[in-house]
C-alpha cells in the first residue's frame, strides 16, 4: 500500500487546535501547506489564530517558513467530516483520553480514503490500542511533537501491532523535508521516549523539592547552569562519555556506575497527587518566576529558543 507522502500531500486536516494543535498547524502552513483545523470549542478558533500569528514571527527568524503568512491557506471547519473530506493528511491532537482518542481516530478512518496518513499526537497512549477497530490499522501512526511544536525540531514517531512500516516510513520522510528531526519509538511503551525520559527527571526534581531537599528554584538552576547547557549539544550518553575522559563512555561506566547504582537505589516515587505537595509547588514556582504570567514566560522562552536553534544551525552548516 502506498501512501500520500511528501510530493502529493497539499492538504493537512489538523483535528484539535488547543496548543499542540494550533503548533501543528503552523508548522505545516510554514511549509507550505493548506491547513483545515477542527475543534468542537466555539472559543478555540480565535484563540488557536493568535497563536499561529505569533507562531509565525518566530519562525520567520528561524527561516521556517516558505513564503508571508498563508492567511488563505488557512481555514477553520465547522465539522469534522467537512475538516477531512479533501485532506490529504490527518493529525489529531486532541484531549489524553484513549477511548475518546480511539473512537475519534475510528471516524476519521471511516471517512479518509485508504492511502491517506493518520497520525496521533498523543503523548503516552499506545498506537496499538488508538488503531483497534479502524477499517485500515495499518495507516494509524504516532507524531508526538515537542512544545513548542512550530520552534522544537523533535518528532517521535512509531505505529501499533498494525501499522505499516511503509507508512513509518512515509511519514518520518515528510517531517525530514519539513526540517522537523523525527525519531523512531521503536517498540511501543507508555509515554514514548522523551515523556518517559521527563518523567523520570520530573519524579526526583519533585521529591527533593517535597522533602525540603531544594526548593523549586535551587532544581531549576541545578538544571538550567548544570546539564541543561550540555543537553543543547550533546545527550546524556555523550555527556558522560566526555565525563568518562580519555577511556569514554566504557571508563565512566567502570569508574561511576556503582555511584549510580546507590543512587538509584534511594530513589522514591512521591505523590504528586497531594494538593498540599501541588500548592508548594506552584507557590515555589511563581515565586521563582517572580509571578511573571504564563505568557511572558513563554515570551522569553521563545526567544532563547530561536537564539540557541539559530546558533546550533550554524555550527552544523
Amino acid at each position: 500500500m502506498q501512501y500520500r507522502g511528501t510530493k502529493s500531500i497539499q492538504r493537512v486536516a489538523v483535528i484539535g487546535a488547543g496548543v499542540i494543535g494550533a503548533g501543528w498547524a503552523a508548522a505545516y502552513l510554514a511549509r507550505g501547506f493548506e491547513v483545515t483545523a477542527y475543534d468542537p470549542s466555539a472559543a478555540m478558533q480565535e484563540r488557536a489564530s493568535t497563536q499561529i500569528s505569533r507562531a509565525w514571527s518566530a519562525m520567520l527568524e528561524l527561516d521556517l517558513c516558505a513564503g508571508d503568512y498563508p492567511s488563505l491557506k488557512l481555514s477553520f471547519a465547522p465539522t469534522l467530516a467537512d475538516a477531512i473530506q479533501n485532506a490529504d493528511l490527518v493529525h489529531e491532537s486532541c484531549p489524553e483520553r484513549l477511548e475518546f482518542k480511539a473512537s475519534l481516530l475510528r471516524g476519521i478512518d471511516a471517512i479518509v480514503p485508504q492511502d491517506v496518513l493518520i497520525a496521533s499526537s498523543t503523548s503516552s497512549l499506545p498506537i496499538t490500542e488508538l488503531q483497534k477497530g479502524c477499517r485500515f490499522p495499518d495507516r494509524v501512526i504516532l507524531g508526538h511533537p515537542y512544545n513548542p511544536v512550530h520552534l522544537m525540531p523533535l518528532v517521535e514517531i512509531g505505529g501499533g501491532h498494525e501499522t505499516s512500516p511503509l507508512a513509518i516510513d512515509t511519514i518520518e520522510a515528510l517531517y525530514i523535508a519539513m526540517r522537523k528531526h523525527p525519531i523512531r519509538v521503536r517498540k511501543e511503551v507508555f509515554g514514548h521516549i522523551t515523556n518517559r525520559l521527563a518523567s523520570a527527571l520530573f519524579r526526583e526534581a519533585v521529591w527533593l523539592v517535597a522533602n525540603d531537599y531544594a526548593t523549586v528554584g535551587d532544581v531549576e538552576d541545578a538544571l538550567r547552569f548544570g546539564p541543561a547547557l550540555k543537553w543543547a549539544i550533546q545527550g546524556q550518553y555523550s555527556s558522560f562519555h566526555t565525563t568518562g575522559g580519555e577511556g569514554g563512555f566504557a571508563n565512566f561506566l567502570h569508574h561511576f556506575s556503582p555511584g549510580m547504582m546507590k543512587r538509584w537505589a534511594t530513589f522514591e516515587t512521591p505523590d504528586l497527587a497531594d494538593p498540599g505537595l501541588q500548592q508548594k509547588l506552584t507557590d515555589q514556582l511563581q515565586q521563582y518566576l517572580q509571578s511573571r504570567t504564563v505568557d511572558e514566560v513563554s515570551a522569553t522562552q521563545d526567544k532563547y529558543l530561536i537564539a540557541l536553534l539559530s546558533l546550533l544551525e550554524s555550527k552544523q552548516s
